[in-house]
C-alpha cells in the first residue's frame, strides 16, 4: 500500500522511538531526557532531569524562581496532577502596593519589580515529583543539568535573541554578573557557564529542595525582594506546599481532554472545546475560513469566562464553565459574524504574549507526562537572590488591584496562571501528552492541536506545523504568514479584525504519544524544538 503523502506535508517527520521519546524547546535539554531514560528512568525521571536542564541551557523562560506544573497519565492508569505554584507574600496586599507605585486607586500592578515575586514552586515540585512517581534519586536527575552550568555549553540563535530582554532587565550588580557577560547578552553559539546557578543546583542535589525554602538560600531570595521594597519573608517560603490536584477534564469529538483546574486556565481550554463541540466548528474545510472564525469565536467565549472567573479556588468559587451544558448556552451566542461584544477580560498587567518552556515524555511502560516551567515573562522581576543565580519570576504582575475583581491581591492568594500542561486519550491505549507555549496562546493552541488530531486525523507532526490562530486582547484575530491570502479576507468579510504576525508569537508546542506502545513524539520550530526518541 503506498502511503499517503499528502498526509505529510511538514517540514519535517514525526519522530519514533521504541522505549521512549522526549519532546521540549531545546535539543541539549531533549538530549538529557534520553539519557535518563537510557539508563533507566521513567517518564518522569526524564521530565524532571529535561526541566532542570532548560533551567541552564534556556534560562531566558524557566529557573528556579518560577512555577511547575504536571499532567499525567501512570503505567498504572492513574491520570493525575501536580501543582508547585506559590502565592503572595503574608503581608502583600491592594494598599501595599499602591503605596509603593504610586497612583491611589488608578493604581496598576507593575509587570517587574519586588512586588511581581510570589513564592516560587519549581525546587519543590521537581523533588515531589520524583518522589511520588519517579524511580531514581534527585541529585541524579540534576546532574546533567549541574554539568552544564559548571563546564558550559554554547547558546543557541533563538535563546540568544531571548537573552538581550536581560541587558535592560537586569539593574542590580549581582543580577548583571550572575546572566549577562561584559554586561551584554551572550551572542549566537557563544560558550558560557552560570556557575552561581550550578552551585545552587548542587546545593538542592546533596540536600534536598528546603534548602531553597528554608535557611540561606530562602534569606537570601527573601532579602533580594525585600531590599528592592517587597515584602517576601522566610516564612512565606517555608510554609510552601505542593498540590496534587485532580485534574479537570471533558470529552471532544470522541476523545477526552485533561486540563488543570484554577487557579490555572485550562478551564478555558475545555469551555472553548466544548462550545467548539457544539457548533461544529470542526465539520468545516480544513483550509476554510469558516473553520477559523468558529474556533475563534468559541475562544473568544472561553476567554471571556474564565477570565471572569477564574482564581485561586480557595478563595473564590466559580460556576461550572468547563460543563457541556454550560457550553450550550454559551454557543447560542456564536454566528455567522464577529462578536465584539464580548471582552477579553483580561488581568490588568496581562499575559498576552509572556513565554515558558514544556516538555513532553512518554516511556515503554505506559506512562505519559506533559511538564510545563516558567518565571512567566523572561527572565521575570528582574531580580536575581544574592549569589544564588535565582531569578525571580514576576508572576504576580497577574493580579489586580481592583478589590472587586476575582483575580484581586490578598495575602498568600496565588495569581491567575497561564501554564496548562495537557492530557489526551484519544482511544483505550492510545494517550499523548501535549502542551502549547505562550501566556494565551496555551488554551487557543490546545485547541487547534486537539482539533487537527480528532478532527482532522492528522500526524503529530503536522498538527503543529500547520499554521495557528490567535485571538488578541485588543480584539483582532492574529494570523500566522502561512494563511492563504484568502482566508484572511474572508475573515475580515465576517467582521474580524484580522492582522498578520511573525510566527514567534504563536507558541512552541510539544507532544509525546503512546499509542498501544508504538511511541511518538513531535514539536515544532517556532522556538528550538526538538524531538527525540529511542
Amino acid at each position: 500500500m503506498e502511503p499517503d503523502l499528502d498526509r505529510f506535508n511538514s517540514r519535517r517527520s514525526t519522530v519514533y522511538g521504541q522505549q521512549g521519546i522526549v519532546s521540549t524547546s531545546q535539543p541539549l535539554a531533549a538530549s538529557v531526557g534520553i539519557e535518563i531514560l537510557r539508563d533507566g528512568g521513567n517518564a518522569f525521571d526524564a521530565a524532571v532531569a529535561t526541566a532542570a536542564t532548560l533551567n541552564v541551557v534556556e534560562p531566558t523562560s524557566t529557573g528556579l524562581g518560577g512555577d511547575v506544573f504536571a499532567l499525567y497519565r501512570t503505567a498504572e492508569d492513574e491520570i493525575g496532577a501536580m501543582r508547585a505554584c506559590g502565592g503572595a507574600p503574608s503581608d502583600a496586599t491592594i494598599e501595599t502596593v499602591r503605596e509603593a507605585v504610586g497612583g491611589g486607586k488608578d493604581a496598576t500592578m507593575p509587570k517587574t519589580g519586588p512586588h511581581t515575586v510570589t513564592v516560587p514552586g519549581t525546587a519543590r515540585g521537581w523533588e515531589a515529583t520524583v518522589k511520588r512517581l519517579g524511580t531514581l534519586d534527585l541529585s541524579t536527575l540534576l546532574a546533567p543539568a549541574i554539568r552544564y552550568a559548571i563546564n558550559g555549553y554554547p547558546v543557541s540563535e533563538v535563546v540568544s535573541s531571548q537573552w538581550v530582554h536581560g541587558e535592560e532587565l537586569f539593574k542590580s550588580e549581582h543580577a548583571r554578573e550572575a546572566y549577562l557577560f561584559d554586561g551584554e547578552a551572550p551572542d549566537t553559539g557563544q560558550y558560557i557557564k552560570l556557575p552561581e546557578l550550578g552551585a545552587t543546583l548542587q546545593r538542592i542535589a546533596e540536600a534536598g529542595a528546603d534548602v531553597v525554602y528554608e535557611g540561606e538560600i530562602a534569606e537570601k531570595i527573601a532579602n533580594a525582594v525585600q531590599a528592592e521594597g517587597g515584602v517576601m519573608t522566610v516564612e512565606d517560603l517555608a510554609s510552601f506546599e505542593v498540590e496534587w490536584p485532580d485534574p479537570v477534564s471533558t470529552t471532544y469529538n470522541g476523545a477526552t481532554v485533561y486540563e488543570l483546574p484554577p487557579n490555572n486556565q485550562g478551564l478555558i481550554a475545555l469551555e472553548a472545546l466544548n462550545i467548539a463541540e457544539e457548533i461544529d466548528a470542526g465539520g468545516y474545510e480544513y483550509d476554510s475560513a469558516e473553520r477559523v472564525h468558529y474556533f475563534a469565536e468559541a475562544t473568544k467565549l472561553a476567554f471571556h469566562d474564565g477570565h471572569q472567573y477564574i482564581t485561586d479556588p480557595s478563595f473564590e468559587d466559580h460556576p461550572p464553565i468547563g460543563s457541556k451544558s454550560w457550553a450550550r448556552e454559551r454557543a447560542a451566542e456564536v454566528g455567522s459574524e464577529a462578536n465584539h461584544d464580548v471582552s477579553f477580560g483580561v488581568p490588568e498587567a496581562n499575559a498576552e504574549d509572556a513565554d515558558t518552556v514544556l516538555l513532553t515524555v512518554a516511556d515503554r511502560d505506559g506512562n505519559i507526562v506533559s511538564y510545563i516551567n516558567s518565571r512567566f515573562a523572561g527572565f521575570g522581576s528582574g531580580i536575581v537572590a544574592g549569589d544564588t543565580g535565582i531569578a525571580l519570576q514576576n508572576r504576580g504582575c497577574s493580579f489586580s488591584l481592583d478589590s472587586d475583581h476575582p483575580n484581586s491581591l490578598e495575602p498568600g492568594k496565588r495569581p491567575f496562571h497561564t501554564l496548562i500542561p495537557g492530557i489526551v486519550r484519544f482511544d483505550e491505549d492510545d494517550w499523548g501528552a501535549f502542551g502549547v507555549m505562550g501566556g494565551y496562546m496555551q488554551p487557543q493552541g490546545h485547541v487547534q492541536l486537539i482539533s487537527n488530531l480528532v478532527d482532522y486525523d492528522m500526524p503529530l507532526q503536522r498538527a503543529l506545523d500547520e499554521p495557528r490562530w490567535r485571538y488578541r486582547e485588543d480584539g483582532h484575530l492574529a494570523l500566522e504568514p502561512h494563511f492563504d491570502d484568502d482566508v484572511a479576507a474572508k475573515l475580515v468579510r465576517k467582521g474580524h479584525k484580522v492582522r498578520t504576525l511573525n510566527a514567534g508569537m504563536f507558541g512552541g508546542a510539544q507532544i509525546a504519544r503512546n499509542n498501544g506502545g508504538i511511541l511518538s513524539g513531535a514539536t515544532e520550530p517556532r522556538k528550538d524544538g526538538n524531538a527525540q526518541g529511542y
